[in-house]
């Protein structure tokens, strides 16, 4: 390693890494909307202690001490900060502009230098640059698995695909090849307690996608959900819902996704109509999985404007004003007549969920409990649903 110039006659002492390690991170926060992070995500936090360390050490090799304790230390906080969606970019920028004070710190502004000192700081400078540089690049890509393509390549050509304007010169300036056809997945998320903020599940989920897909699903995602892309010939129509299940386990949360299989010219109205779906079963409060076409074609056709819309809704009228009642039955479907189950959702007891659809029943003269009766209270109830523009709780 280059030694440290010798600058002890114009020095001036450096502040520390930590006092103006703020100065440097905080600008960013304002930049936060060009960044791969969730824009209400504070990204100081994040930002600093890397750009600390970096500092730090920085410091240490300006004074001739070891740092190969602290490179393995700014090793971790790399990978950190590479899980966290945080952009490598900032993060150089970030140790540069302080490396940059810490430089500034070795001589006296109006004190003239020689050539060869300024020489030897250049050279200094170059140095801790490039073992900074080294050590975050390597951490990253490590993190990534080596990925030849970033969010921002991944997020330009996923929006061109959604939006139907995507063409071969955008996917190669991408540098991501585009398949033929692909599983177009509208996915709702259902947050648990145990899943952590949502930057972290959705770099989970994020991870397991790219690893469930051999890296070449692409996805458009917030913290509710989103829309995800995979090609055919990467997964199969029928592994689909394990990978859903796969992405939830992963990310901690409960995943509803419906899916619609188009050809890539296509993508945009089967998003469209995947989304669709997908409200329709989250009117309805299915459980978590996901959900076909085929699976609810009668369900997405009433939610479709129409004067039957509003026809078959009445018939939920007589239970306006007893919410509990239309909570349980829609409970009870969506638990598929299970009233231990419904029982168990609603914290009730199993009687008291027979005595409510017994009320039901008087009340709208359709019993729950019989196959014709039950088809037109969940078309009511998906009618009603769309007619008041969600349910109510």
């Amino acid at each position: 390693m280059t030694n440290p110039p010798d600058h002890a006659a114009g020095q001036r002492k450096p502040r520390s890494a930590a006092s103006f390690t703020g100065q440097l991170v905080t600008p960013f926060n304002d930049n936060v909307a060009r960044c791969d992070v969730l824009a209400d995500t504070p990204i100081a936090p994040k930002l600093a202690p890397i750009t600390q360390k970096s500092l730090e050490i920085a410091q240490e090799m300006l004074d001739g001490r070891d740092v190969t304790d602290s490179l393995k230390e700014l090793a971790i906080l790399a990978s950190g900060s590479a899980c966290d969606g945080v952009p490598i970019d900032l993060i150089l920028h970030s140790f540069h502009e302080g490396l940059q004070i810490l430089m500034s710190g070795m001589f006296v502004r109006d004190q003239d230098c020689t050539r060869e000192a300024v020489l030897d700081g250049f050279q200094f400078a170059l140095t801790i640059s490039d073992q900074l540089c080294m050590i975050v690049a390597h951490a990253y890509i490590g993190e990534h698995g080596g990925a030849t393509f970033g969010p921002d390549a991944e997020r330009t050509l996923t929006s061109a695909l959604l939006a139907g304007q995507w063409t071969p010169s955008i996917a190669r300036k991408c540098g991501i090849t585009v398949a033929d056809s692909y599983s177009v997945l509208a996915i709702s998320i259902r947050e648990n307690p145990n899943s952590g903020i949502a930057f972290h599940y959705l770099r989970r989920l994020r991870k397991a996608l790219n690893r469930h897909s051999d890296g070449q699903g692409l996805a458009r995602l917030s913290i509710d959900g989103g829309t995800v892309l995979i090609p055919t010939e990467a997964v199969a129509e029928h592994e689909l819902d394990a990978l859903v299940a796969a992405l939830a386990g992963a990310a901690q949360v409960e995943l509803v996704a419906a899916v619609v299989s188009a050809p890539t010219a296509d993508i945009a109205s089967a998003a469209k109509t995947a989304h669709e779906i997908l409200d329709a079963v989250e009117r309805l409060a299915c459980a978590p999985g996901l959900y076909r076409f085929g699976e609810l074609a009668l369900e997405y056709q009433l939610s479709r404007p129409g004067p039957g819309l509003s026809r078959l809704g009445e018939l939920l009228a007589p239970l306006e004003q007893y919410p509990e009642l239309r909570e349980t039955l829609r409970v009870h479907i969506a638990s598929n007549l299970n009233r231990a189950q419904t029982a168990r959702i609603m914290n009730i007891h199993a009687n008291t969920v027979d005595y409510r659809l017994r009320r039901i029943a008087r009340l709208t003269g359709l019993n729950p409990a019989r196959a014709t009766d039950l088809w037109q209270l969940r078309s009511a109830m998906v009618a009603r649903d769309c007619r008041d523009d969600g349910p109510e709780n």
